[in-house]
């Protein structure tokens, strides 16, 4: 077991502002980069360059660095990978996390092979709502897609969600052209059905499979669909992410659209990622970081932490390049944290 550092008194500070005037209220925390499966658009087959156990932030130094992060007005944490269920005694880091003042959002993103052997203690540890991993409804296109035989254990993983009471759970499917796009419509259908909100993604290139993944824009898809379930915008903001939601004109069913690529929301981007080995990453397509683990490790203060995270966020660039340059990021999705 991880041992965790005793929560101190809540003393709010000033809200982490960047360059460019955006509020920073959202922290992704990546917990291992290792993964289960091997995703043609997030890591390649074969890879083994992952970081070593030694280096992974402890979970009292997760504890330190999201109680400061919370005292500078960020109030919404995701945990992602790699797979975070693969970190071990996971459910009591959220225990940690769940009991930080100012801290009012706990959610996780997943690809759920694992998840029906979590699902309940993860939920009743503080983890409110899940983002999972499908981007097809065919069994042989999910082992082409993810290297693996993964369709049955994500829809188990989908069904111990629900019936655990994560609400809302959404599915991100990243479109492929050629690949997954005939498909929008049955899992749109698929979704609705189930009570999950869909989240088209356009795939975005980091490092070589991110560049080899089949990019399409999700525009013409979004025109299909509002034609299709004579869909609506969506007043209600769910979750603080990038997505556009649109709505059934009964409300029970959802579709967001993550552009990154077609029609960037870089002038809304409220959020920067932590690595599992202590790397701040303030943008994908950027390659500004701030190493926090040798702060951590060196016995820095509180005020120093919060002084190093404001120096960090001072790094955030004003967008990415995607377009522009998408030779850029060598990195893969998986070394920065989805």
């Amino acid at each position: 077991m991880e041992t965790s550092a005793p929560t101190k008194d809540f003393h709010p500070t000033s809200a982490l502002i960047d360059r460019f005037g955006r509020r920073v209220s959202y922290l992704r925390l990546s917990v291992t980069d290792r993964c289960d499966l091997r995703c043609s658009y997030c890591m390649p087959k074969g890879f083994s360059g992952f970081e070593e156990p030694e280096n992974w932030l402890r979970f009292d130094e997760i504890e330190r660095v999201v109680a400061a992060f919370a005292r500078m007005g960020v109030s919404r944490l995701r945990m992602t990978g790699g797979e975070p269920l693969l970190r071990r005694h996971l459910p009591q880091l959220v225990t940690q996390l769940s009991a930080l003042p100012g801290l009012h959002d706990i959610s996780l993103s997943t690809n759920a092979t694992q998840l029906h052997k979590h699902a309940e203690v993860l939920h009743t540890a503080g983890v409110s709502r899940i983002n999972v991993s499908l981007d097809s409804l065919d069994k042989a296109c999910m082992e082409r897609i993810t290297g693996r035989d993964s369709y049955a254990s994500i829809i188990a993983g989908l069904q111990a969600g629900k019936q655990a009471g994560f609400a809302p759970i959404k599915v991100n499917m990243v479109l492929m052209r050629g690949v997954n796009d005939h498909e929008v419509m049955r899992m749109a259908q698929y979704c609705f059905d189930e009570g999950f909100i869909l989240r088209l993604i356009e795939a975005m290139p980091m490092g070589d499979t991110g560049r080899n993944s089949q990019y399409m824009d999700v525009g013409p898809l979004r025109d299909q669909l509002v034609r299709e379930f004579n869909l609506v915008p969506a007043a209600a903001e769910l979750g603080g992410g990038p997505a556009r939601y649109w709505s059934t004109q009964d409300g029970k069913g959802t579709v967001g659209f993550i552009s990154p690529i077609s029609q960037h929301f870089c002038a809304t981007c409220n959020r920067v990622r932590l690595s599992v080995d202590g790397t701040l990453y303030m943008c994908l397509g950027q390659d500004e970081k701030f190493e926090l683990r040798p702060l951590l490790r060196a016995g820095v203060n509180d005020l120093e932490l919060e002084s190093a995270i404001r120096t960090a966020i001072e790094l955030k660039p004003e967008r990415h390049e995607f377009k522009e340059n998408r030779h850029k990021i060598i990195r893969f999705m998986s070394q920065t944290g989805g």
